[in-house]
């Protein structure tokens, strides 16, 4: 004989408990505060609030939005800035964090701005917002922070060499005449080595920016050498291609960021670079424009590795000289060769990149 079991009396009397409802976080980034707003998935607003931009505002966000429903999507503004750290934070607790561009010109003309910061909520929830953030949790962030650096140290040695030729012109004019010659090593040399005597406070304004140049100078070679080191222990395989430095591999690296998956093919990062070719046909005119848009620093680099290549690269001096031949001008060129090096490096930033098949540009 077999035995059924009943089910509890509970289990027949009792409702079953509603399930939580999902919502979406849309947040106002600031230096000292952000701006969050909860809403539905139909678009209702639910609450906006408050919270420093601290690592205990951030958890105060979150168990806020949380209160609400499960959540699962985030989406603001500046999330490489002001909301670098909160986009940490919420990445590590498994929410999708979607990047909000701002709105362009016209639209904030006619609407203003302001902290209506569920409207970044509703760009995710429409779909109209699709970008992924740049996670800064790698090597790839090192290497901006040492860029930052290096950049500033170079234009810090740049102001004081320029103080130090500017005091040349008028100091006494024998002096003038014995450093006037020398190159700007041997000048920032000998000018850090000159004692201080009758000649007046000239030579010892003339010696503070010398010391200062070759102390600046001692730190960009540092700097040089740990980009370079963080490069190989990242990407070692882009340096080994022509024209590529150190400092132009890092400024693609910081370009990508820490998760380059999150670019889908070679033809996003062609965009991202502001390489992409640009439609600019009119009636029986039929080209292609330079496009000015993108992150400019990868696109300067770009530029860079272009030149290099044309000045020592045999195949492409070789290729300049075919489509000079056939009509087009070297500007043109140059964007086709800028073109061809963002899809030759994609395969080197983007490791599964490797055995897909080129596009062409």
């Amino acid at each position: 004989m077999t035995v059924t079991s009943m089910p509890h009396p509970n289990l027949l009397t009792q409702p079953d408990a509603p399930l939580p409802e999902d919502v979406i976080l849309g947040v106002d980034t600031h230096k000292d505060v952000h701006v969050a707003a909860v809403i539905t998935t139909l678009g209702a607003l639910l609450a906006q609030q408050e919270f420093p931009a601290t690592a205990i505002g951030y958890r105060q966000l979150l168990t806020w939005a949380r209160s609400f429903g499960v959540l699962r999507r985030a989406g603001f503004e500046c999330t490489g800035s002001f909301g670098a750290a909160l986009t940490r934070v919420l990445c590590q607790e498994g929410i999708d964090v979607v990047e909000i561009n701002q709105p362009d010109r016209a639209t904030r003309r006619k609407r203003g701005k302001t902290d209506a910061i569920d409207a970044a909520a509703r760009a995710v929830l429409s779909g109209r917002a699709t970008t992924v953030p740049k996670s800064a949790d790698g090597p790839v962030e090192d290497m901006r922070v040492l860029r930052l650096a290096k950049e500033s140290a170079v234009k810090a040695r740049t102001q004081a060499l320029n103080q130090l030729k500017a005091v040349l012109m008028s100091i006494d004019p024998d002096l003038r005449e014995l450093l006037t010659g020398l190159s700007n090593p041997a000048l920032v040399a000998t000018c850090a080595a000159l004692h201080v005597d009758h000649r007046g406070e000239a030579v010892f304004t003339m010696r503070l920016p010398a010391r200062s140049v070759q102390h600046l100078s001692g730190e960009v070679k540092e700097l040089t050498r740990r980009t370079t080191r963080a490069v190989r222990a990242c990407r070692p395989q882009m340096l080994d291609l022509v024209g590529v430095g150190p400092d132009s591999a890092a400024v693609l690296l910081i370009a990508t960021g820490d998760n380059p998956d999150r670019l889908v093919d070679e033809a996003s990062f062609a965009a991202l670079c502001g390489v992409s070719p640009v439609e600019q046909s009119s009636g029986k005119t039929q080209r292609r424009r330079l496009n000015r848009g993108g992150n400019r620093q990868a696109n300067a680099a770009l530029y860079r590795i272009v030149q290099t290549r044309i000045r020592w690269d045999e195949h492409t001096q070789k290729y300049l000289e075919r489509r000079t031949a056939e009509g087009m001008s070297k500007r043109e060129i140059i964007r086709c060769l800028k073109r061809y090096v963002a899809r030759e490096l994609y395969r080197h930033i983007q490791p599964r990149a490797a055995n897909q098949a080129p596009s062409a540009a």
